[in-house]
């Protein structure tokens, strides 16, 4: 690419979005952030993404004319191929033409991938995953995500992602689901989850850094509060955190003895703000619980993208990958 070809990476995330250009070096040049309201509805939410891009490209100074290539990663099941995204549960929509949305803006070729694909994708090339022959991608978040590189390429279906790790099920008990029904990893390991037990902890009055900083509300208890809890000697707070730690390691556990990687990547805003909890905590139910030979030369590494992972990822694959619609 020359100095003058640019990208955008958008990340459609369960709470919030992020709209980034890029340059050919993929040097940030123009972003823009809203909040996602996924209970307005697709048709809400892509204008929301529309004017998030527009505030993307002016900060940048350019027109989406100028664009060679737009990328999205969004938080559920997607086709590649079609750009449709299939199913997206934190949000609650389905069959949303997302694709569509970005090639008629840009009549440039598009990608519309999973978020936690695109998040894996952007540390393969610029990030943690450096290096990896195959790599696994597991992002705590709103939900629990999860992606895998072999040799360059994303590991997908026949046309729609897969490697959906927080629909892993577990014995156990939940609230969640129906009468009967196993327990999601997602219900045991995501902020969501992490935030609602961390609220009745609060109300039982075993959580006091979490009361004083959020009460019960759990759009308040946010990664960053949790960490200062645990930090004041709140324990309630951390047997939460690490009991979440051990569920999410045995789904990744269950990821390594099918797909043998050779570096593990743990990302998202839990993780950035716990890093060596999550990886000690992983480390040690891993050796555990996978196959030793599995485990022995495995590397876990924390994330170095941040924010701008799935960005960086969705732009990166639609260079190399896009099509237009």
């Amino acid at each position: 690419m020359s100095d003058a070809s640019y990208t955008m990476g958008i990340d459609l995330g369960g709470t919030k979005m992020f709209a980034v250009v890029f340059d050919a070096d993929f040097e940030v040049v123009g972003s823009s952030r809203a909040p996602t309201v996924g209970h307005e509805g697709p048709q809400a939410g892509l204008e929301r993404i529309g004017g998030c891009i527009d505030e993307a490209l002016a900060d940048a100074g350019l027109k989406g004319s100028e664009l060679i290539a737009a990328g999205i990663g969004c938080p559920g099941v997607v086709d590649f191929e079609t750009g449709v995204l299939r199913h997206a549960p934190n949000l609650g929509w389905n069959e949303v033409e997302v694709g569509k949305f970005l090639d008629d803006r840009f009549h440039c070729p598009v990608a519309v991938l999973n978020d936690v694909d695109a998040g894996t994708y952007g540390e393969y090339h610029h990030g943690a995953g450096k290096g990896a022959r195959s790599l696994l991608g597991v992002f705590p978040g709103t939900g629990v995500g999860g992606g895998f590189i072999y040799e360059g390429k994303i590991l997908r279906g026949r046309r729609a992602s897969c490697l959906e790790i927080g629909n892993i099920r577990l014995l156990g008990s939940s609230l969640e689901g129906a009468t009967g029904e196993p327990v999601r990893l997602e219900a045991l390991a995501s902020r969501l989850n992490i935030a609602s037990t961390c609220a009745a902890e609060a109300y039982r009055g075993n959580a006091p850094t979490i009361m004083e900083r959020a009460g019960t509300d759990i759009q308040k208890i946010k990664s960053g509060v949790v960490r200062k809890a645990i930090d004041n000697g709140d324990e309630a707070v951390e047997n939460i955190m690490k009991r979440s730690i051990e569920y999410l390691a045995l789904g990744i556990a269950a990821a390594v003895d099918l797909l043998g990687p050779d570096i593990i990547v743990l990302g998202g805003g839990l993780v950035e703000k716990m890093p060596d909890l999550y990886k000690r905590g992983v480390r040690r139910t891993i050796a555990k619980n996978a196959s030793p030979a599995l485990v022995e030369d495995l590397e876990i590494r924390i994330a170095e993208m941040g924010d701008f992972a799935v960005a960086v990822g969705a732009a990166a694959y639609a260079v190399e990958h896009g099509t237009q619609l």
